[in-house]
């Protein structure tokens, strides 16, 4: 394999692994703010022995984002040398900044984790939870907004080669800053929704009937029907950005070839790279014209008006097929749940059980698949800005290192990969297998 491939697939790997200690972390902290907010409040131990669980893993998972989050950087340096040396000065104040975040919320973490039961007011202690939100969200804001300036790139002038009159601040906030930003925290929210509802729907599944799953269940899946509701809107947003600013990647993901008015989109099917013919697939007429401009009769841009070697690859669009199919089905089975507890609070549909086995297994199912819809997301992003890694000013195929060893270093990064995700694994179910709910409740630990 040529460098260039080898350091996407390095770059591929450790980002994909990343991605899910990246958005535990950015979304567990609201969680555990809100179950414990709400304990108190409604002085019911059930939220606050959630929010001290949740916690505990917590930690574990921001260690483990550490490691990784310290081998992407590495890996920029040392992998992207040109990219570095072209944009460097321009991504240095975010990369700084997302630091910074990350600091700010690891030592509140600290303060946090080490302060249960001391304070005679436990508000004091639920509003240490706050900069712990704060830190994470920042970090993932800083960051997020590095990539977006990958794909819309402003803020300075490129003389000879190098960028000069650099503005930093004007190279964050660029266009698509705000649909990126919203569209990494909706999503991370809407995952951790399912990811710690699954947890609880297991447990139910298993026929344990205690009330701390039970109310776990309706507290995450109540997130997850609002987080699914945003994360529409802002995916609608999302693709009239794309329409206007990478109108390639938009043409691409939906294999839309002819620039055209009433344009519909493609949903499933297979392409034909030579002939560019279509098959198998489910054409919805003017959908696509709706999705980029909101308007069912307006002209949608198509990969006709871009030079063949330009084209982001035409597998993106598989990609961004599982990213929408997978957000549809997190969000039926997130409005089910929901719709069902509402019925049954009120006396009504007491024949269709929201504890029933399909559905706990339909939401047992929606933590990984919601992991697997990040992921597909990430890669329909990265991989339909190709083949650009600065678009419009570098080449990917220009910016990789020339450096020897790149497969063993795939090699090596992987089996730390494996390492890690079994090591995480085997933690996690001795730290939460040893104290179950029922025996901290029973033994009175939870302190109102």
């Amino acid at each position: 394999m040529d460098q260039v491939l080898l350091a996407r697939l390095l770059t591929f790997t450790t980002l994909g692994f990343h991605i899910i200690f990246a958005t535990l972390g950015v979304g567990i902290p609201l969680f555990i703010s809100a179950a414990e907010g709400i304990g108190i409040w409604k002085k019911d131990a059930h939220y606050l022995l959630l929010a001290r669980r949740w916690s505990r893993g917590y930690v574990i998972t921001v260690a483990v984002g550490v490691v990784t989050g310290t081998c992407i950087a590495l890996q920029l340096i040392f992998l992207w040398p040109g990219f570095m040396q072209l944009a460097g000065k321009v991504i240095g104040l975010p990369l700084f900044m997302e630091t910074f975040a990350f600091f700010f919320e690891a030592i509140f973490l600290g303060i946090y984790l080490y302060t249960w039961d001391r304070f005679k007011n436990p508000w004091t202690h639920w509003i240490l939870s706050i900069p712990i939100i704060l830190g994470s969200v920042g970090s993932a804001f800083f960051i997020t907004t590095v990539n977006a300036f990958m794909n819309t790139p402003q803020g300075f002038t490129l003389e000879d080669g190098v960028l000069t009159k650099i503005d930093p601040w004007l190279a964050m906030f660029n266009p698509a800053t705000p649909s990126k930003v919203a569209h990494v925290l909706s999503s991370a929210f809407l995952t951790v929704s399912f990811v710690l509802g699954a947890i609880a729907a297991y447990h139910l599944f298993k026929k344990k009937e205690h009330e701390y799953y039970k109310k776990a269940l309706g507290f995450t899946m109540f997130f997850a029907l609002l987080f699914s509701l945003l994360n529409t809107a802002i995916g609608d947003l999302s693709g009239k950005f794309l329409a206007e600013y990478q109108p390639e990647k938009l043409a691409a993901g939906e294999w839309h070839f002819q620039t055209e008015s009433r344009a519909k989109l493609i949903v499933g099917g297979i392409v034909n790279e030579d002939t560019l013919e279509v098959e198998y697939a489910l054409g919805i007429p003017m959908l696509l014209s709706i999705l980029a401009n909101g308007n069912p009769n307006s002209v949608v841009i198509g990969l006709d008006q871009f030079p063949r070697e330009l084209w982001p690859p035409l597998y993106v669009h598989y990609f961004f097929d599982g990213m929408v199919g997978l957000g549809a089905y997190l969000f039926v089975i997130s409005l089910v749940f929901v719709v069902l507890s509402f019925f049954h609070k009120r006396g009504k549909l007491r024949r269709f059980s929201r504890w029933n086995r399909p559905l706990l297994f339909g939401i047992i199912a929606g933590g990984p698949l919601s992991i697997l819809a990040i992921e597909f997301g990430w890669i329909f992003a990265e991989s339909g800005r190709q083949p650009w890694i600065l678009r419009g000013y570098l080449q990917t195929s220009h910016a990789a290192t020339p450096a020897a060893h790149l497969m063993e270093m795939f090699i090596l990064f992987n089996l730390l990969y494996v390492f890690l995700a079994v090591l995480v694994s085997i933690v996690l179910i001795r730290l939460f297998k040893k104290t179950t709910p029922e025996m901290e409740l029973e033994d009175k630990k939870i302190i109102l």
